[in-house]
């Protein structure tokens, strides 16, 4: 497990603020850890997500001489 963290500030509508502070006291968590949930939920999604598996292969193989280049610099 990966103990390093970053600090992250997101925008949202005030609305949508007062909704998640609702949910996540509702379900007694903190506001980071109810955005924590839904960001690794949205991550698992994405990698069971076949079509989004076949652009991040895309996107690297595209990438890949970059890479190759700065790794002889």
């Amino acid at each position: 497990m990966n103990t390093h963290t970053r600090t992250t500030t997101i925008r949202m509508q005030e609305t949508t603020a007062e909704s998640l502070e609702l949910v996540a006291r509702t379900d007694n968590l903190s506001v980071s850890e109810a955005v924590r949930v839904a960001i690794n939920e949205y991550i698992d999604a994405r990698k069971a997500d076949p079509d989004f598996q076949k652009r991040l292969t895309d996107l690297f193989e595209s990438e890949r001489d970059v890479f190759e280049k700065l790794a002889t610099m």
